[in-house]
């Protein structure tokens, strides 16, 4: 694996991540936030944050802020803040192409509430019902709060919808989830319009060429990310705009490969002291030719770790 950029999570050292990471090439390093240590032990970190890792020059950081009609929309009370600061940045690619790029760490159910569990085949309309009275009835905060993210990242990414645009994230939340409805489907967010997305997940783009399969072969799973109590689960993505995908009639880019390296979760899913409890993403994009420069190769790799 040879990547170009990367998204971090659960940072806690972020001094030693930018030493390693510029001994690897990567020249360009951003933080959102500080991981705090404990009042009692000072050895011991209580907050982590994520990170970003360019061969390509970092500009224009900014703050995503918290959008207050979805606050409202969402029956959040009290002063609202992300539990992790996102990452907000763009990124000028050799060709002088501008990439906006997110890195996301979405709220955990840490508190294990009870949390649905939906299929490609249930519609927006289900899942809101559903989900909506468990958040009336004050059943899941934690989920009450990644909707809130989802939506003020939604809203800050369309401010900028002429701009191609990747997010490198955790969301904490399953494939077909409600808060991936948030973060990505107009639609959830104004009933009069047609379901149309903002962003897309880069894996729905990419079916990796099967030699002498099998008449009877099923489709294979989609990897899990990560696990609980031996059951795999879907919580890192990474997803991007109409711009890179070849779909969109003036896409710049599309996706030539997506994979997910979990190698290392095989003998401990639960992860370890020298290694992470979840898998790493990788997309590929290759950008069209008037989007490219003699002095490099056309594609340009994301990793989400």
């Amino acid at each position: 694996m040879d990547c170009d950029i990367i998204g971090f999570q659960e940072v806690f050292s972020k001094d030693a991540l930018e030493s390693l990471v510029k001994e690897l090439g990567f020249e360009y390093f951003v933080t959102a936030d500080e991981a705090k240590l404990s009042q009692n032990n000072p050895m011991k970190f209580v907050t982590t944050t994520v990170a970003l890792a360019s061969k390509y020059p970092i500009e224009n950081l900014q703050k995503v802020r918290p959008h207050t009609p979805s606050l409202k929309s969402h029956s959040f009370k009290g002063h609202f803040t992300f539990s992790r600061l996102p990452i907000k940045a763009t990124i000028t690619l050799p060709s002088q192409q501008a990439l906006l790029v997110y890195v996301c760490h979405l709220k955990s159910n840490r508190n294990n509430a009870f949390e649905y569990a939906f299929k490609q085949a249930h519609s927006l309309a289900h899942k809101k019902e559903l989900v909506f009275q468990t958040l009336t009835d004050k059943h899941s905060v934690a989920l009450q709060q990644r909707l809130c993210e989802a939506s003020s990242l939604f809203y800050d990414i369309r401010k900028s919808k002429s701009k191609p645009a990747v997010l490198l994230c955790d969301l904490n939340d399953k494939e077909f989830s409600l808060t991936i409805e948030a973060l990505t489907n107009n639609q959830y967010h104004d009933k009069a319009k047609e379901e149309s997305y903002l962003l897309e997940d880069a894996a729905y783009h990419y079916t990796q060429t099967v030699y002498n399969s099998h008449p009877e072969a099923k489709e294979s799973e989609r990897k899990a990310t990560s696990y609980f109590l031996g059951r795999g689960n879907v919580l890192d993505y990474i997803f991007i705009s109409k711009h890179l995908s070849k779909t969109y009639e003036e896409h710049i880019a599309e996706v030539t490969d997506y994979t997910v390296l979990d190698e290392h979760l095989q003998g401990n899913p639960d992860g370890s002291l020298l290694s992470s409890d979840h898998a790493q993403v990788v997309c590929e994009l290759t950008f069209n030719k008037e989007y490219t420069t003699p002095f490099i190769t056309p594609p340009e790799t994301l990793k989400n770790s």
